[in-house]
């Protein structure tokens, strides 16, 4: 496994990191979650993703217990606060109170005294900017948070907070977690120019598309029984990315697979780590099989003709409008 700076900072996270969104918890039985974890422990990841609101906090509880015995030193836990989790107003947010209560709860379920990165999951349009960037820089004097990052900001809520944090004397942002694959290439234009320039990296989810880049979902049929399209509780993330033009198009990219001796989520995979912005690809797996297939895009170069040729490929399916990079207002 190959591992990369996160961002400029001098943390090193492996390329690709394993992440619990809607699979721990709620669509996978316990067993399988921890059979999960132990094979991407086992494949060399080290960098582990999850957040307060998945699976109702569970999902925290489930991978804390999955990477229970693990040498603590040796692991990269990151984990994310804004969307609600709990009936009360202030179960939400990045105020002061919510960061605060959310911290001590993800440390708890966690089963760890830190996490190597704490995540403002999306932006709040209801909190100063000032308030935010302070709570986090005090949990960091705590110890309790070792860097500070962000989800889905867009180009200028990235820059403003950099500006706060050098203003106040914070330490700097330095990640954002965006969507980003083959098919979803919204954060190229604006979002990428800012962190870059402000030392952020990006630790992308849904490199293969919710499971659309594997080639698994066929134009005109049916979702395969047990895919992530069939789970009732998560089967509506698929939905836009299943339309028969952008399934037939992903079908054209499996020879190029084949000839890059790789399988189309390997390929997924490695097309975005193609790119110098990439920290770490988050994959996900209901399968520790699934685990180790992915694993197999670290490490992979792909050449400018094969890069090409999939934008040939998926031409006229890919999604590139800045505008999509949103953070609710109100908040939830």
């Amino acid at each position: 496994m190959e591992h990369r700076h996160l961002g400029r900072s001098g943390l090193k996270v492996s390329e690709i990191s394993y992440g619990n969104w809607i699979t721990h918890g709620s669509q996978v039985e316990e067993d399988a979650a921890v059979a999960c974890v132990h094979a991407a422990l086992d494949a060399g990841i080290t960098t582990f993703d999850t957040a307060d609101v998945y699976a109702g906090t569970r999902a925290e509880a489930v991978l804390g217990r999955a990477l229970s015995g693990q040498r603590r030193e040796g692991l990269e836990i990151f984990t994310k606060v804004f969307w609600p989790t709990g009936p009360g107003q202030n179960d939400r947010g990045l105020s002061r109170k919510h960061i605060r209560e959310s911290i001590e709860g993800s440390l708890r379920r966690l089963g760890t005294d830190y996490v190597d990165l704490y995540q403002a999951h999306r932006y709040d349009h209801e909190t100063p900017l000032e308030e935010t960037m302070r709570a986090f820089d005090d949990l960091v004097r705590q110890g309790k948070v070792l860097y500070v990052g962000v989800s889905e900001w867009d180009a200028s809520m990235i820059r403003r907070a950099v500006e706060i944090a050098d203003e106040m004397g914070f330490d700097r942002l330095v990640s954002n977690q965006p969507q980003y694959s083959m098919l979803y290439r919204v954060i190229e234009a604006e979002v990428v120019p800012a962190s870059v320039e402000n030392g952020l990296g990006q630790i992308v989810w849904s490199p293969i598309a919710q499971g659309v880049l594997t080639g698994k979902y066929l134009p005109g049929q049916p979702p395969p029984e047990g895919s992530r399209a069939t789970d009732p509780t998560s089967g509506h993330f698929t939905e836009r990315l299943r339309t028969d033009e952008i399934l037939t198009a992903v079908q054209g990219l499996r020879p190029l697979a084949e000839q890059a001796g790789l399988s189309m989520a390997q390929l997924a995979v490695a097309w975005v780590l193609q790119h110098d912005f990439v920290s770490s690809a988050i994959i996900g797996a209901s399968r520790p099989e699934q685990v180790v297939d992915n694993v197999g895009a670290s490490g992979v170069t792909l050449d400018s003709d094969l890069m090409a040729a999939i934008d040939d490929v998926l031409a006229g399916v890919v999604v590139t409008d800045p505008s999509l990079t949103v953070s609710p207002n109100p908040r939830p």
